[in-house]
């Protein structure tokens, strides 16, 4: 993601009355908080060598109650369960996952982010409807590892 694009979706992100955005990718993560009293945006340098998966930060209230793990929303956009209109859905209740692999695509400011399973184990829920916009932190998928 080139400088204008970051300045773009940090502009979207504020117009639209976020406090914080985090967006994470392979190479890069971006963390910004539009509630600091001195108005500075923080941006973390690329990381590089590395793959890391969305960070999916887990409710414990929630796992404890549920057993699932939780799939969370690294960032406001609008959930796609399949890759085009035309193909067949990531995933889909019942089925059998890989740690690693596809479970949406998360569209924000035009680009299509592919999320993927930080765990292995069986879709129980998917907690958002196709073409919804979801927020930072919601749930996507639940998931019995």
């Amino acid at each position: 993601m080139d400088l204008e694009n970051i300045k773009k979706f940090i502009t979207l992100a504020k117009s639209e009355g976020v406090s914080e955005l985090k967006y994470e990718a392979k190479d890069l993560k971006i963390s910004v908080n539009f509630n600091q009293s001195s108005g500075a945006i923080q941006y973390a340098a690329p990381v590089y060598g590395t793959t890391t998966a969305p960070t999916n930060a887990i409710d414990t209230k929630q796992e404890v109650k549920s057993n699932h793990h939780l799939i969370k929303s690294p960032f406001v956009g609008t959930f796609y369960t399949k890759p085009t209109p035309t193909k067949p859905n990531y995933v889909k209740v019942g089925d059998k996952i890989q740690k690693g692999q596809t479970l949406c695509i998360l569209e924000a400011m035009k680009i299509m982010n592919e999320i993927e399973s930080d765990i292995s184990g069986e879709i129980v829920e998917i907690c958002v409807d196709n073409e919804s916009v979801v927020e930072f932190g919601q749930v996507l998928f639940k998931i019995r590892a």
